[in-house]
């Protein structure tokens, strides 16, 4: 019994050593799994999480480039553009924001708001240290960060000033600055329409920033490197960096001073004379460059108004009136049809094939040369002078003076005007074209005739981009159109010495003492808004000092009272004639000879 007994716990005994021994073995495999696992994590997989870990702290930055300046003639600057920043923030971050209190350990990291504890946690306790340095209510801004994601936009164009506040507030991470620009403008409604503005993306859309875009507008670079917890650049771990290359310098020839007063004055002119509008064009005679380009109107560039309104000064088209009878004399001397000498009888009305034609004021039959005819501003006279004128003539030489043409300036919103062929003109158009009207003209292309005329015959190519200037300071002279001949020499000089007759008759409205001024003033119906002609255009252009001509000016009113533009609108050439000759110094002139008869 005993023997049993011991066979049977001999059994037991065993069976349980075979089962500690069993479950040693299975323990030994599960550690030796366990050890080739680490193993592998360590040896095998460790390369592959140090890359993971490094690609999440790989940041690649880019470095915008600035846009590049609007200069005048003299280096002002027009338009530039400034460092700014756009606040993002993480609001997953934002969330899990939890405020370090400070203390003498903790100053330099830790988050207080004038010197007292945050009182909040996550998105409100960061909207809570961000209020007072954006100037934004923290409730509003706790809840921007309260949405999802990991992006969202603060704020917009703040200054560096603003994002190194931003910097102090331990925020890493959480809140950043991203750079950009604005688009600042130094003389608001200067230039407003003229300049443009750009968009949201800093592309130009409007005025010379459209025009000139291409230039203005530089290449971002970027770079490439590891960031910290709190998101800076830890050193040493640039791995690649593009340099931005800034857009280039834009310099007019337009002269800010000049822009000025002439803005100046057309507001001026416009409140006096209660007129709708005004517009006026200086130009170097010689070199076709515009030195103002100015209306009445007060757009701020860069704003809405200025982006989505072209300027007025040269999207305004207008028939030209009496101004147009320049284009037809010289084409009558051109033609050898006449010599300005040439004397006529002049009534004043006439009828020709059913239609009649009427001077603006009565007058007998006058003893008239053609120089007379012009000074006088006669309709009819210039009828009967344009008698053996064909239609194909008069269509040319309004042509050849850039009636109808661009003006090759490009700016936006810029009309050619409407100058219709000589197969569409009925028995009346034929002859008002003779005198300025049924066509009309903007206020580049009637200023343009003028300085043809006192350029010796020469039409040059108007300009108003003088040169552009790199980022290394490579300044390159805007290539210019080529000039044309228009009439000849002796045609320019007889047409400036009855222009100068022109002037005289204006001489208690319009003059500047000790200089000698080309002109002629013009005056039309227009149609109005009730589709009548119940509207005015009156304008008046100017070449200053006849003996050495430097100058062309242009003024055009809507709807003035007084009507006639040798009273409204020259008076106002005038002001900006002395303006110019004061500023540029220009020598007073000699005295007048061999003027050509006006009367016989």
């Amino acid at each position: 019994m005993n023997t049993i007994r011991r066979i049977v716990e001999f059994a037991k005994v065993k069976t349980f050593a075979f089962k500690c021994i069993a479950i040693g073995a299975a323990l030994a495999l599960v550690a030796s799994a366990c050890v080739i696992q680490l193993a592998s994590t360590q040896l095998i997989g460790g390369r592959q999480t140090a890359q993971a870990a490094t690609a999440n702290r790989t940041l690649t930055v880019t470095l915008s480039a600035k846009r590049g300046r609007i200069l005048d003639a003299n280096g002002s600057v027009l338009a530039q553009s400034v460092e700014r920043y756009t606040i993002v923030a993480n609001p997953e971050a934002a969330q899990e924001f939890e405020p370090i209190t400070c203390n003498d350990n903790t100053r330099d990291y830790c988050h207080e708001i004038d010197g007292k504890p945050v009182g909040a946690t996550g998105a409100a306790a960061v909207g809570r240290l961000l209020a007072k340095v954006l100037d934004m209510n923290a409730m509003e801004l706790g809840a921007d960060l309260s949405g999802t994601g990991q992006y969202v936009i603060l704020k917009k164009d703040v200054t560096p000033q603003v994002k190194r506040s931003i910097e102090s507030l331990h925020l890493g991470g959480i809140v950043w600055g991203e750079l950009s620009s604005e688009r600042l403008y130094a003389d608001g409604d200067l230039m407003g329409a003229l300049l443009g503005g750009v968009n949201d993306n800093g592309d130009g859309v409007a005025g010379i920033e459209q025009v000139e875009n291409k230039t203005l507008t530089g290449t971002d670079g970027h770079e490439t490197y590891q960031r910290g917890n709190g998101g800076e650049e830890i050193p040493g771990t640039m791995t690649e960096s593009v340099a931005a290359k800034n857009g280039d310098d834009v310099t007019l020839t337009i002269d800010r001073d000049v822009q000025w007063y002439v803005k100046k004055v057309l507001k001026e002119a416009e409140s006096k004379y209660g007129a709708a509008w005004a517009i006026a064009v200086v130009q170097d005679v010689q070199s076709g460059e515009i030195r103002a380009l100015a209306d009445s109107d007060e757009v701020q560039a860069g704003t809405d108004a200025a982006k989505m309104s072209p300027s007025r000064a040269v999207s305004e088209t207008f028939e030209p009136g009496s101004v147009g009878k320049v284009i037809s004399m010289s084409g009558y001397l051109q033609m050898g049809l006449h010599k300005m000498s040439d004397q006529l009888s002049v009534p004043d009305h006439i009828t020709q094939e059913g239609q009649t034609y009427k001077d603006s004021f009565d007058h007998g039959t006058e003893r008239w040369t053609l120089a007379g005819i012009l000074q006088n501003s006669s309709n009819v006279g210039m009828i009967m002078a344009g008698e053996n004128y064909p239609d194909e003539q008069r269509y040319e030489y309004l042509t050849k003076f850039g009636i109808g043409q661009p003006t090759g300036l490009n700016l936006p919103g810029e009309s050619s005007g409407l100058l219709t062929n000589p197969s569409a003109w009925d028995l009346r158009t034929r002859n008002t074209i003779l005198f300025g009207q049924g066509y009309t003209v903007n206020a580049l292309q009637l200023n343009n005739v003028v300085a043809t005329i006192a350029n010796k015959g020469v039409k040059q190519q108007q300009s108003i981009i003088k040169s552009t200037t790199d980022a290394n300071g490579k300044t390159t002279e805007t290539k210019k159109g080529e000039a044309t001949r228009v009439v000849d020499e002796k045609v320019a000089s007889d047409m400036m010495n009855a222009m100068e007759s022109v002037a005289e008759g204006y001489n208690k409205f319009v003059k500047v003492d000790g200089y000698r001024m080309a002109a002629k003033s013009g005056t039309a119906e227009v149609q109005g808004s009730d589709g009548t002609l119940s509207s005015i255009i009156s304008d008046y252009s100017v070449v200053i000092p006849v003996d050495n001509p430097r100058y062309a000016v242009t003024v055009v009113m809507k709807d003035p009272n007084g009507v006639f533009g040798g009273l409204t609108a020259g008076p106002v050439s005038a002001q900006i004639c002395e303006f110019l000759m004061q500023k540029y110094e220009v020598p007073v002139s000699g005295p007048r000879k061999n003027a050509i008869p006006v009367t016989w």
